[in-house]
């Protein structure tokens, strides 16, 4: 891959756009032998080898701006007209016909491997080989350098691939709002995610999706709904997910054609340079950045679920196909923020336990394990790296307990973790039904006595006098850690000190979270052409560590309502969409 130069310059046309092109992936990798030189391949089928397949857009009917990225476009350097003008729509609501010449009107999609909690699929897959996953409705469509950075643009909703398993290719403007917001959201708490850049939706083109009845309880969808489609374009450094690995190393372990074992390295190395190039030096052997690529990928997704759990987030599907080789958040699917703190909290219903919000530690554990797993045949005739990739692995448990017992003091605003009141609190949370983001924002006020926690707790357990007794009881052991054990200078002892820590803690217990029952207005009122609703959440949800106006407050910073509780479509999600 060519070095990255540093660029500056104002971004007001896709003519400007087109000047900072640079295909590293489609340049470095192999197509799929069998695609299509023109890029019309939208049926699906089987891929056997390559890392990507060309394949060109579909694009949406009619389409029409609902929002983008005001802060992302500032970091891009992109004049805000840009969102709204005609040839710019066009291209990112799916349409490649006319284009500046350097930039391809063929995307490209990529395949990767099923893996359900460590545990390899082939039969799920429509040919039962594992040769039909991928990328059945994303479709990058530009690589860039800005700034010095390369980004990768996907159009989420970009139409049919050969992935597609007899899908539509569509997204639909419900899940489209939903992943718009999530991201802009996530970055803005500190989380490495990938990002939004703009989203349309269609006038005229609907599709049909499996959804709930009105006030429904059900487990499952009960009705196929029709909705409008939409593309929301996503952004991120690469799409490269450990996933792809899995598929690469499968072939190669069995052999399936001559260039596997190949393609596995290209793969690897390719990922190294799209994420890593700046801590693993270009000029090692295959075999030492394999095993620091390992190490590097360890440190930085116990970092990512340690985050996800500071702030209350579940990613609900985490296997290894929704699980980013770069160590980021990636694919905003059955995702949500948590409202009362229960450890097996889990959005989506077909989620279960092993994907539940206080179990994601386990789960990226097992999407670990397969990651290294697929880097083992690089290092099959090398005994001392395969035996410092398995120390690695072996290890990733220790790193993932020190980075969550780094975070929980880290909200608790202690210097060191302290199992017994961490202990004390969990259970106290669970009996008594706290909100779990209100309550470490009400914490991180330092205060002297549970007053003014009492506004997280859910239920009739303001009313207990021996639940608020053990409350008062662990606020005061609280209060002694902080005041004995904290560096004077976060100690609370005086006014300066308290002020000190309360912002420190203020800075990793957030204010605002994007929970369902924000989100389903907004999603609401767009279907009937009013957006408001999600410009006023991507302002609130964008500075979410912030105090904000009253009105704000009162609107965004509260415990969820009664009647909202174990209500499809806003308490659990499907996947479908």
């Amino acid at each position: 891959m060519e070095e990255i130069k540093q660029t500056y310059q104002p971004i007001n046309s896709l003519d400007d756009l087109a000047n900072l092109v640079s295909y590293s992936l489609i340049e470095t990798l192999n197509p799929d032998p069998n695609a299509k030189a023109n890029g019309i391949d939208h049926i699906p089928r089987e891929i056997f080898s390559g890392h990507y397949l060309p394949v060109i857009p579909t694009p949406i009917e009619t389409p029409i701006y609902i929002t983008h990225s005001k802060k992302f476009f500032d970091e891009l350097g992109f004049a805000d007209s840009l969102a709204t003008s005609e040839d710019f729509i066009r291209l990112f609501s799916g349409d490649t016909s006319r284009l500046p010449k350097t930039l391809r009107h063929i995307g490209w999609a990529t395949g990767y491997a099923l893996s359900i909690y460590g545990t390899e699929y082939y039969e799920q897959c429509p040919f039962k080989t594992g040769n039909g996953y991928g990328d059945g409705r994303a479709i990058s469509i530009l690589e860039v350098v800005i700034n010095g950075n390369r980004w990768e643009m996907q159009l989420k909703g970009g139409g049919k691939t050969p992935y597609c398993r007899g899908a539509d290719g569509r997204a639909v403007l419900r899940s489209s709002i939903r992943e718009f917001l999530a991201q802009e959201h996530m970055h803005a708490l500190g989380i490495p995610t990938s990002r939004s850049l703009c989203l349309y939706t269609s006038k005229t083109e609907k599709v049909k999706r499996p959804w709930f009845l009105n006030g429904s309880y059900s487990k499952e969808p009960e009705v196929m709904i029709e909705e409008a489609v939409a593309i929301t374009t996503r952004v991120a450094s690469s799409f490269l997910r450990v996933g792809q690995l899995e598929l690469f190393a499968r072939r190669s372990r069995k052999n399936e054609h001559p260039k596997a074992m190949e393609e596995l390295e290209m793969i690897v190395l390719h990922i190294i340079d799209r994420e890593y190039s700046d801590v693993i030096d270009r000029n090692l052997t295959t075999k030492e950045k394999a095993v620091l690529l390992a190490r590097e990928f360890c440190n930085r997704l116990t970092s990512l679920v340690a985050n996800w759990i500071r702030v209350g987030y579940c990613q609900g599907n985490f296997n290894s196909d929704n699980c980013a080789a770069g160590g980021f958040t990636l694919d905003y699917g059955p995702f949500g923020f948590i409202d009362i703190f229960d450890p097996q909290y889990q959005p989506w219903t077909g989620g279960g336990v092993h994907f539940s919000f206080l179990n994601q530690p386990q789960a990226a554990q097992t999407n670990f394990y397969m990651f290294c797993k697929a880097l083992q045949p690089l290092l099959k005739s090398h005994d001392n790296e395969l035996q410092q990739l398995q120390e690695i692995r072996d290890g990733f448990s220790k790193m993932m307990q020190d980075k969550m017992e780094q975070m929980w003091a880290s909200k608790l605003g202690l210097q060191t973790f302290n199992v017994i009141l961490f202990n004390e609190l969990i259970k106290l949370m669970i009996e008594t039904s706290v909100d779990y983001t209100i309550f470490f924002r009400e914490l991180s006020n330092i205060p002297n006595d549970i007053s003014t926690l009492i506004k997280s707790f859910y239920g009739d357990s303001i009313y207990d006098e021996k639940i608020l007794k053990s409350w008062s009881l662990w606020l005061e052991m609280w209060r002694s850690l902080i005041n004995d054990t904290n560096p004077i200078e976060f100690n609370a002892t005086t006014l300066e000190s308290k002020e000190k820590l309360s912002k420190k803690m203020k800075q990793v217990n957030p204010k605002y979270t994007l929970r369902e029952w924000f989100l389903v207005p907004a999603y609401k009122e767009a279907q009937k052409g009013n957006y408001e609703l999600i410009e006023e959440l991507q302002e609130v949800m964008t500075d979410p560590y912030s105090e904000n106006t009253m009105e704000i407050e009162e609107k965004y910073y509260k415990i969820k309502p009664y009647e909202f509780f174990e209500i499809a479509g806003i308490s659990h999600i499907s996947c479908s969409s």
